[in-house]
């Protein structure tokens, strides 16, 4: 199976969904307006998203469990913002993310009343984005899950994890658990790095180490639009055990769940 080639009738179907897409949203966003942030709303998101997921064409499928320890931090690869729909639909929980993005008009408060948890990632803020980390996982009953990689990627690589989101592990021990994504073509064939980067993968190419970079680079909205262009796409989550972090300091800790999750990536690239 190929990439499809985009057409009048690609498009057109692509822009009836888009439309429906939109009105979709604002009705959810109504709603939402009347659930209090908390695990409600949370549980909400996961109705959201699935609505999302049915109407880009987005499928997923999940190898492993997560482990029923709570609080639980899962970490894993970021290729696209499409991770931010299949994660909430396969696992419930909800996310951390870069406080400009809770800055955005209406995306960034839709995300608050989701859950998740903006973070300022600057060296100076550590103190205090600790002690909102341990505050939020001190009453959450639910998984949080985080991509130390700090950006999305062209799915090439794995990029090296920012190791100051690792102080509240460190300090805490709560448990860790890696989870490694792949995108596959809606029939389970492997998407070459080429058509990743340029159409599957959301990224700056200013950001990547290595290539291949993105020909078009596209808004967030343009991104979800060529996905329907395209009929979507399949998400692989392979969910691995909680390894031994013990004894490792923060630096030490990126550096190993790194080597897990980039073996594990590259190897069923």
């Amino acid at each position: 199976m190929k990439v499809r080639k985009q057409n009048i009738f690609n498009t057109t179907r692509a822009l009836i969904l888009f439309v429906f897409a939109l009105v979709v949203l604002f009705v959810n966003a109504v709603i939402l307006c009347f659930i209090p942030r908390g695990k409600y709303s949370v549980k909400y998101m996961r109705f959201f998203m699935r609505q999302c997921n049915s109407i880009i064409g987005i499928n997923f499928k999940v190898k492993g469990e997560l482990s029923k320890k709570r609080p639980l931090l899962c970490v894993c690869n970021h290729i696209s913002i499409f991770e931010l729909s299949t994660f909430p639909v396969a696992f419930g929980g909800s996310f951390f993310g870069k406080k400009e993005i809770g800055e955005w008009p209406f995306v960034g408060w839709m995300a608050k009343k989701f859950g998740v948890v903006f973070v300022d990632r600057r060296p100076s803020h550590a103190l205090e984005v600790l002690d909102l980390i341990n505050q939020e996982l001190s009453h959450v009953d639910y998984p949080l899950f985080i991509f130390p990689e700090g950006t999305s990627t062209n799915g090439a690589y794995v990029k090296q994890f920012k190791s100051s989101m690792f102080d509240v592990i460190q300090k805490t021990g709560i448990p860790v658990q890696p989870v490694v994504i792949h995108y596959r073509l809606k029939d389970g064939t492997k998407i070459s790095d080429e058509d990743m980067a340029n159409h599957f993968a959301y990224f700056d190419n200013k950001k990547m180490d290595v290539g291949p970079f993105c020909k078009t680079e596209r808004s967030a909205l343009m991104q979800v639009f060529h996905i329907m262009c395209l009929g979507g796409f399949l998400v692989e989550i392979d969910v691995l055990p909680v390894p031994d972090l013990s004894g490792m300091d923060r630096k030490q800790m990126a550096e190993h769940l790194h080597e897990i999750i980039s073996k594990e990536y590259m190897k069923n690239k």
